[in-house]
């Protein structure tokens, strides 16, 4: 068995990769070549990536070093290997969007929000795998691409969660310093909650979506997967201009436990951690009340037929019908299974979700915050949520354990995903904090908190994955 190369980002996150580049310990160049060598020897097993630019990124990486050495510094996330998933533009890559159908000319050029990555420093070393169009399921398979092994377990592959599960993997392994997914139900929180990383889903609108394959216009954001919630509160401010958000104090705090809907139905672990955490917090001197929330079951019903219909929209029927025998069969038979959408159909939609965003913000009048499972199941085996059997597992299990998730983006909040699983579980588990529309920093400085009273969790580990390669 060989050894893995150690990560760059081991002792101290971004920061103190930063602060090792800057006192020249490292350089850009090497932390690339260190996170290529670590590709090289996990990937074959684990499958995170669709493509791998290493001429590109190692040319980006030598760059960062000429100007930091000539006395220019591009920021904090100089010289940060980054991973990117396969919905984004990026030059001289191929973009698939987890799809055998063509789909560049959905896409366009490279768009506004990787030129902030360019423009703050970061390596761009590849592309992550997703799910097919960025659709569902949660479990974050793809039978024609392949799906990622999510490295908590070297014996049995268990679902990465989806669709953002190449990004989350590759921070999980230690691949880049941190990734990029996008979130239209829960697409950065469910990976992130079963690889045990950390995961932002901002408000919609937050960053630009041009130079990506959108599957919903109106639900999709883009999200960070990084190894902790300081990585993310660190690339946010970077991203942003804003300053790095703080930890939240504790004593004050005030957050919701939702009494309908997103504790319905969870594992025995996942109570054990959510509740575990909450006590933590309570006895830090945060307040967690009960509180309900209105149109959730509406919302987490009406969600599928609403982007559905935009996806279908977005890549045309005549182009899926065209493309039916290399689409995945069962986003293919979801799609056909889903009649023509009216117009008066889609705005009656399209109202009820205005509606149910704005009881939902009065719901979140005088609390900082709900408090939630991100999501509520283990990561399983993707043997049971494949062929016959599996398809209606995977439906039994959307209907009973995505809600956490789902009414986040219908109802327009944005939220993040912190790892508890060494608070009572042996694979991960995530603890969501959903805010109102626009308070990002304050979703992320409640999270740090979070992080600072529970502890780091621990990292997988990926030896076995050698012997395996």
């Amino acid at each position: 068995m060989g050894t893995i190369e150690r990560t760059p980002f081991g002792a101290g996150g971004i920061a103190g990769f930063a602060e090792a580049l800057r006192r020249r310990r490292l350089t850009a160049e090497r932390a690339t070549e260190a996170c290529f060598k670590r590709i090289a020897a996990l990937d074959p097993v684990v499958g995170a990536f669709e493509h791998v630019d290493a001429a590109g990124a190692l040319a980006a990486a030598r760059a960062v070093d000429r100007l930091l050495d000539a006395g220019f510094d591009p920021g904090p996330l100089a010289g940060v290997p980054v991973a990117l998933k396969d919905v984004f533009a990026v030059h001289g890559t191929p973009v698939h969007a987890g799809s055998n159908v063509p789909v560049e000319d959905l896409i366009g050029s490279e768009g506004s929000f990787v030129a902030r990555l360019r423009l703050a420093g970061c390596v761009i070393v590849g592309k992550t795998k997703t799910n097919e169009f960025a659709l569902g399921t949660w479990a974050g398979l793809n039978v024609r691409r392949g799906t990622p092994w999510n490295p908590w377990d070297a014996r049995v592959h268990r679902a990465p969660g989806g669709s953002s599960s190449g990004s989350a993997v590759a921070v999980a392994a230690g691949m880049c310093g941190f990734a990029i997914g996008t979130d239209t139900a829960g697409s950065v929180r469910a990976p992130a909650a079963f690889s045990g990383v950390f995961g932002l889903k901002p408000t919609v609108g937050f960053w630009p979506i041009d130079g990506m394959f959108v599957h919903s216009p109106t639900l999709d954001s883009i999200g960070l997967l990084t190894a902790s919630a300081a990585d993310a509160a660190l690339v946010f401010a970077v991203l942003t201009g804003t300053p790095v958000p703080a930890p939240a104090p504790a004593r004050g705090l005030r957050l919701g436990r939702p009494t309908n809907h997103f504790f319905d139905g969870i594992a025995p672990e996942v109570a054990a951690c959510t509740d575990k955490a909450i006590g933590m917090l309570r006895a830090a001197g945060a307040d967690v009340v009960p509180v309900l929330v209105p149109g959730a079951e509406e919302a987490a019903r009406n969600y599928r037929q609403f982007t559905l219909a935009e996806l279908i929209a977005r890549v045309g029927r005549d182009r899926l019908l065209a493309a039916r025998d290399v689409i995945d069969p069962m986003h293919r038979d979801l799609m056909e299974r889903e009649p023509p959408m009216s117009a008066e159909t889609f705005a009656w939609l399209a109202a009820r979700r205005h509606a149910l965003s704005r009881s939902a913000e009065e719901s979140l009048c005088g609390l900082d915050a709900w408090i939630t499972p991100t999501i509520g199941v283990l990561a399983p085996p993707v043997s049971t949520l494949t062929g016959a059997d599996g398809a209606a597992a995977v439906e039994t299990a959307v209907t009973a354990n995505c809600q956490q998730r789902i009414v986040v983006n219908v109802l327009g909040l944005c939220a993040t995903t912190t790892p508890v699983q060494h608070l009572g579980a042996n694979l991960p588990v995530g603890l969501q904090i959903v805010c109102g529309p626009g308070a990002d920093a304050r979703a992320l400085g409640i999270a740090r908190l979070i992080e600072d009273l529970v502890g780091p969790p621990p990292t997988p580990d990926l030896a076995p994955f050698l012997a395996a390669a």
